[in-house]
């Protein structure tokens, strides 16, 4: 089974699932009765899914019926193991795709019509056509408790699957589809999450966070102080489960270092005494739902509430890693470290003693310990930061876009890139990542549309004149 961020498919819900739906079978006169599958779908399985598959599409017996059959349907799914989902899957993807035949036939009646009435009547016939019977299958899990939530994780089982075949690759964008329009963002809720939240919600925030690992209950506890804010997105059919969330320091001036960010033991601020707002965590937390952005909603919605809750906050920033850097630098000093470095930096670093004299710029961050040697330090710094300023504000995707993702998604949402941090973040990720470095981007309200437009536009990323002048040295 796939895993999505650290909880597998088969968690608690899938308990709740079967027996919710195992009710509703039982109450419904009409339920399809089956033998027990077989993990693994056998051939005989295979035909009698086939006729549960077009039972559903029948929609005989109301309402009441069709919730039965889609609750047998789903209860057959979890009871599969990997080879008897993937046959599953491929039924659904193969058999009951748009008919292309019925579509060429349509097409010729639009293109044949002789009045508009005609014409009319043909469009609508043809939109009908082009929507594949699977879908009208898989909406039927809307009506169902947690169907929804059911969807986002069986779409996250099959993008694992679409990426080598044809088939899979056709049923998943179906569905992307289907949700991208039930998880649009006028259906979606913010609220904030405190200490007093419920438990198991408390507990989803700890397994879902992706950027800074959440150690403990007292981490947490720390993380949703008085001076500390966490807000997410919820949607209705999925009451019980965020679906994107950002953490808020509340602090004075603008933060520059996420481990005092994160201090268990420092004071807690008062809120009403802080001048900005840090948000140095987003977590996407469903993978099924990848590919349908909300951080963007997320983010705009939050500064605009914390705005109205303390008027007196005047900064909104971010202090975000780069997760990027490592992986454009390293190759690129591997094989020609003159191509970066002045004669003068590669000089500083031959001279260091002990074991990394001699070693150049990549044998030195190979050194796990690197950033705790002081003359190390000192000869890495100028070079690194120079570096990291050059790959932020001009090293580009194939798009034209910012190559590293966490400024892509920044910009996008109306930031510029105002400072970056030596040694902001000493953990064994983001020293590997990003050489410990970490970057604040900034969020004025009054120029987000502005800055959006200009990156979403023209590719043109804002920066501040520091972060310029140090790209330039």
């Amino acid at each position: 089974m796939s895993e999505r961020n650290g909880i597998g498919f088969l968690d608690s819900v899938v308990g709740r699932l079967r027996s919710a739906w195992r009710d509703i079978s039982d109450q419904a006169r009409n339920a399809l009765a089956s033998a027990p599958t077989a993990p693994e779908l056998s051939s005989e399985d295979l035909q009698r899914l086939r006729l549960q598959l077009r039972a559903c599409l029948d929609g005989k017996g109301g309402e009441v019926a069709a919730r039965a059959r889609a609750a047998e349907l789903g209860r057959t799914y979890l009871s599969l193991n990997d080879a008897g989902r993937e046959r599953f899957l491929r039924l659904l993807g193969e058999e009951f795709d748009v008919d292309q035949g019925a579509v060429a036939e349509a097409c010729r009646r639009v293109l044949e019509a002789d009045a508009h009435r005609h014409y009319e009547d043909a469009q609508a016939a043809l939109r009908e056509t082009l929507q594949a019977p699977r879908l009208r299958l898989l909406t039927q899990f809307n009506a169902l408790p947690e169907g929804v939530k059911f969807l986002v994780d069986l779409r996250a089982e099959l993008m694992d699957l679409a990426r080598r075949d044809r088939v899979l690759a056709g049923l998943e964008r179906d569905l992307k589809g289907l949700l991208r329009g039930w998880f649009d963002i006028g259906f979606l809720e913010l609220k904030r999450i405190t200490w007093s939240s419920a438990a198991v919600l408390l507990e989803k925030l700890m397994a879902y966070e992706a950027v800074h690992e959440i150690r403990s209950w007292r981490d947490l506890k720390n993380r949703l102080e008085a001076d500390r804010r966490c807000f997410a997105f919820f949607h209705p059919r999925m009451p019980d489960e965020p679906l994107i969330f950002v953490e808020v320091a509340l602090v004075k001036g603008m933060a520059d270092n996420i481990h005092a960010l994160l201090d268990e033991s420092a004071p807690v601020g008062d809120p009403r005494g802080a001048d900005g707002a840090i948000f140095y965590s987003i977590s996407n937390c469903q993978r099924g739902l990848a590919g349908i952005s909300f951080g963007n909603f997320l983010i705009k919605r939050v500064a605009d509430d914390l705005a109205a809750e303390l008027p007196h906050l005047k900064t909104f920033a971010t202090l975000s890693p780069i997760p990027g850097f490592r992986a454009w630098l390293d190759p690129r000093i591997e094989a020609d470290p003159a191509e970066l470095l002045s004669p003068a930096e590669m000089t500083a670093m031959a001279e260091l003693p002990g074991d990394l004299g001699g070693r150049g710029l990549a044998g030195i961050l190979a050194d796990p310990a690197w950033h705790e040697n002081a003359l190390a330090v000192q000869a890495v710094r100028a070079p690194l930061s120079r570096l990291c300023a050059r790959y932020l504000l001009h090293e580009k995707g194939p798009s034209g876009r910012a190559l590293d993702l966490v400024e892509h998604f920044h910009l996008t949402n109306g930031s510029r890139v105002e400072r970056l941090n030596w040694l902001a973040d000493r953990s064994t990720k983001g020293l590997q990542q990003s050489a410990g470095m970490m970057v604040n981007y900034l969020y004025r309200l009054d120029r987000v549309e502005e800055n959006h437009e200009a990156y979403s536009g023209d590719g043109q990323i804002v920066a501040s004149s520091a972060i310029r002048a140090l790209a330039r040295r």
